[in-house]
């Protein structure tokens, strides 16, 4: 029997390319569908250059490949359920609505999967914000399309209310409450539709909405890093989950809150590729294609630092002094600020040693 399949992935940035360059190494062929012909992707994989939302490229892929997967969730759902055949989709399309969705991923978390959320409410126009206590701090998130910060609008007072409501007016979005935390965490779940897997817990620090520094182990206690494991788990049965998962969470002294998710590998589990003995992008690939997931073992403590457009002369001057570090660039041809170009990784026991990218410049 043949056991090398093509897998076929919707996206073809620097996630893509990762699990593309994984399944590679499994001895698998990659498709990679994608609007830029000079994607990162298309350095490992070959490619269909085309718009998502066409469903004949889309075709196309499904029929080239045995098993399809995608880097990112704004993928339409409904030209995929068009295309594919009998669990050529092992990740499904409801997981893709749910998280494309933050109406339906509020709902799923906090009662299908029963773990802890903060306290939110689904606003439909600006009149579900006439009343809301102005004691406390608010972010009004649009339901759909957001991300690094996009569609976001933080509510401290009634001076932050006029923006609210134009956005509010504009959408349906959802009105959560600030959550008093200690730390920003991840946790990194695979599944293979039936048995999940679970990486350590990542602690993350944020600049301008973007993710500038993972910490691994988190610094959290045994205790709350079990809890966060098993909320991800949890969440993950929850789906049947095949691929992974990335649970983002908020750390308090005593307690673990959900966040949201995304359904695919994620920038705060980039440090797997080198500190972990299976990165997030392998057990992605073989849970994807059903097949028995390790135990992930934590060689030793790292750090990840992102590097954006700004950074990329500094990236590539701190791996001249630091030997040990791991630089990874992604192959964007253009390095816009802001922009992810790349991640360094390294072993240390002292983080707080380590600056960040942006430290002393314009982040």
């Amino acid at each position: 029997m043949n056991s090398t399949k093509t897998i076929g992935i919707i996206g073809g940035g620097q996630l893509g390319q990762m699990m593309a360059i994984s399944a590679i190494y499994m001895g698998h062929k990659v498709v990679t569908l994608d609007p830029t012909k000079d994607c990162p992707a298309s350095r490992v994989s070959d490619m269909i250059v085309a718009p998502y939302d066409d469903v004949d490229a889309m075709r196309e892929l499904a029929e080239r490949c045995d098993v399809l997967t995608y880097e990112f969730e704004n993928v339409d759902a409904d030209a995929l359920d068009a295309v594919v055949k009998d669990n050529q989709l092992p990740q499904g399309t409801d997981l893709l609505r749910i998280s494309q969705n933050r109406i339906f991923e509020k709902n799923f978390l906090s009662q299908k999967a029963g773990v802890k959320v903060a306290p939110y409410k689904v606003v439909t126009s600006s009149l579900d914000l006439e009343n809301i206590d102005l004691s406390k701090n608010y972010v009004l998130k649009t339901a759909t399309g957001g991300y690094d910060g996009h569609g976001q609008i933080v509510i401290k007072s009634a001076d932050n209310l006029a923006d609210a409501n134009k956005l509010a007016n504009s959408c349906e979005c959802v009105l959560e409450e600030f959550v008093n935390f200690d730390l920003e965490i991840s946790v990194i779940v695979s599944g293979n539709g039936k048995d999940m897997t679970v990486f350590p817990v990542q602690e993350n620090i944020h600049r301008n909405n973007i993710l500038s520094k993972t910490i691994v182990p988190a610094r959290i206690s045994d205790e709350l890093a079990k809890k966060a494991q098993a909320m991800a788990v949890q969440i993950a049965e929850k789906l049947e989950l095949s691929g992974t998962l990335c649970v983002e969470m908020f750390a308090t002294s005593d307690d673990i809150i959900v966040n949201e998710i995304a359904p695919r590998p994620h920038n705060s589990g980039h440090y797997s590729i080198e500190a972990c003995d299976f990165s997030q992008f392998d057990t992605h690939i073989l849970g994807i294609l059903g097949l028995p997931l390790p135990k992930i073992h934590l060689h030793q403590p790292a750090v990840m630092l992102n590097v954006l457009g700004q950074h990329m002369d500094k990236a590539r001057a701190y791996v001249k002094e630091n030997p040990s570090a791991h630089l990874h660039l992604y192959g964007k041809l253009e390095a816009k600020h802001n922009r992810k170009m790349g991640h360094i990784t390294l072993f240390s026991s002292e983080p707080d040693t380590i600056a960040e990218m942006g430290e002393g410049m314009d982040f």
